[in-house]
């Protein structure tokens, strides 16, 4: 069974700093390996839609940011596990919301296409002034 557990959320003030963790497990029952699949960062914050954050190909080796994030926050990932944290003093009240990590073997539009087969329960995080 494939799972993805998110960690790392928690409540900050703005220009605090937070990583955001989702690691993987169970990939091998689809047949594929972590590298085989598309990896996304989504978060809805209350009243809100859901929206991409960040989406990487490992295997392309190429990573989207939504324009919100871009140069603000960075991805990183290490065999199963990827990590999603911003830059220093970069946090700011309305990154809040319930960040949810997605994976799919393949899909275009990542970041705007949310039919990710698999998500994680998602984790809080709150920004404060």
């Amino acid at each position: 069974q494939v799972q993805l557990v998110e960690s790392g959320g928690g409540s900050v003030q703005a220009g605090g700093s937070l990583r955001l963790s989702c690691a993987t497990s169970g990939l091998s029952y689809t047949g594929f390996t972590y590298s085989d699949m598309h990896m996304a960062w989504f978060r809805q914050a209350p009243g809100k839609e859901r929206e991409g954050v960040v989406a990487i190909n490992p295997a392309a080796g190429t990573t989207s940011y939504a324009g919100f994030v871009k140069g603000r926050f960075t991805i990183s990932q290490n065999n199963t596990k990827n990590t999603l944290y911003p830059q220093k003093n970069s946090l700011k009240t309305e990154d809040s919301g319930m960040y949810y990590c997605a994976a799919e073997t393949t899909i275009y539009c990542p970041l705007r296409n949310q039919k990710y087969t698999y998500w994680g329960q998602g984790t809080q995080v709150t920004v404060s002034s």
